[in-house]
C-alpha cells in the first residue's frame, strides 16, 4: 500500500500532529506569487451558501481554512470540522477556540461518515481525497450525507504540481524516489471520479507559483514530506547544495504551482 494512503502511517507518523503541515504552509505564505490568497479563493465558492448552512469538513487538518476566513464566516453556518488523525483535531481545535466562533470536532473516516442521510448543504475536502484509500465509497458517502442540491467542495493539485521539486528529489535520489508523485485523485482525473456520484462536476485552477529567496524554508517543506525518510544524508546534503546555487545564480527559486478545486452538485 501508498503511503499516501496508508491510514496507520497518515494517523501515527505524517499527520500525527500539524508540525508537517505547518512546514509546508509557511512557504506557501511566504513566497507566493498569487496575492489573492488561496484560502480566502476557495472560500469565495462557499458564499452562495444559504444563511444557515450546515457544512462539513473532512481531513480538516489544523483548520488553517477556517483560521484564515475567520472573519467571512457568516453567523449562522454550522460547522463540524473532522479528521483522520486525533492529532490533527486536537490542533484545529486549539487554532479556532480563541476565535469565540462555535465550531464541532470530530474524528471521522471519510470512508463511513457518522452522520444521517441529506444532512449537509456542503461537503468540503482540502487536499485529502488522494489520502483515502477506498475513495469511491468515500465520495459515496459524501453523496449520501448532501441535501439535494448540496455541494462538495473537493480541493487537489495537478499533475504538474511543484514539479522542480520532484524532479530535485528523483535526481539527488539517483532516481529511487521517481513516481512517489503519482497521485490517485488530482485534478486531470478526479471529474471522472466525481461523475460516478455526482451530475454536475466543474474544475476551477488557481493560477500561482513560488519564488523562494532562501533555502532553508524549502529545505524544512522537503524535509516534512512522505520522502523526506528515504533520503541518505550525503543526498540530502547534494539537494542542499544544489538549491544554494541555484539561488546565487538567479537571486531566486522558481517552482510551479497547480492547484485547483471540483465543485460538484448533488
Amino acid at each position: 500500500m501508498s503511503r499516501f494512503t496508508d491510514q496507520q502511517f497518515l494517523k501515527t507518523d505524517q499527520y500525527r500532529d500539524s508540525s508537517n503541515l505547518d512546514a509546508r504552509v509557511v512557504i506557501h505564505r511566504r513566497f507566493s506569487t498569487n496575492p489573492y490568497g488561496w484560502f480566502k479563493w476557495v472560500f469565495d465558492t462557499l458564499l452562495k451558501l444559504p444563511e444557515n448552512a450546515r457544512i462539513l469538513e473532512l481531513g480538516s487538518g489544523p483548520a488553517y481554512f477556517w483560521k484564515e476566513n475567520i472573519n467571512r464566516i457568516p453567523e449562522g453556518w454550522n460547522i463540524t470540522l473532522s479528521d483522520l488523525s486525533s492529532g490533527m483535531v486536537d490542533a484545529a481545535w486549539r487554532n479556532l477556540v480563541v476565535t469565540g466562533r462555535a465550531f464541532r470536532f470530530k474524528e471521522i473516516d471519510a470512508q463511513s461518515i457518522p452522520f444521517e442521510d441529506e444532512t449537509f448543504d456542503a461537503v468540503i475536502a482540502n487536499h485529502m481525497l488522494y489520502h483515502v484509500p477506498d475513495r469511491p465509497r468515500a465520495i459515496a458517502e459524501i453523496q449520501r450525507v448532501l441535501k439535494p442540491g448540496g455541494r462538495l467542495i473537493a480541493t487537489t493539485v495537478g499533475k504538474n504540481h511543484m514539479k522542480e521539486m520532484n524532479e530535485w528529489l528523483e535526481r539527488v535520489s539517483g532516481g529511487k524516489l521517481s513516481g512517489m508523485f503519482s497521485l490517485p485523485f488530482v485534478l486531470e482525473n478526479g471529474t471522472e471520479q466525481l461523475k460516478q456520484f455526482f451530475d454536475h462536476v466543474s474544475v476551477s485552477r488557481y493560477l500561482d507559483s513560488l519564488e523562494i529567496t532562501e533555502v532553508e524554508p524549502l529545505i524544512a517543506y522537503i524535509h516534512s514530506g512522505f520522502s523526506a525518510s528515504d533520503l541518505l544524508e550525503d543526498e540530502r546534503v547534494n539537494l542542499r547544495y544544489e538549491l544554494e546555487e541555484v539561488l546565487k545564480e538567479k537571486g531566486r527559486i522558481f517552482i510551479a504551482k497547480d492547484s485547483g478545486l471540483f465543485e460538484a452538485i448533488k
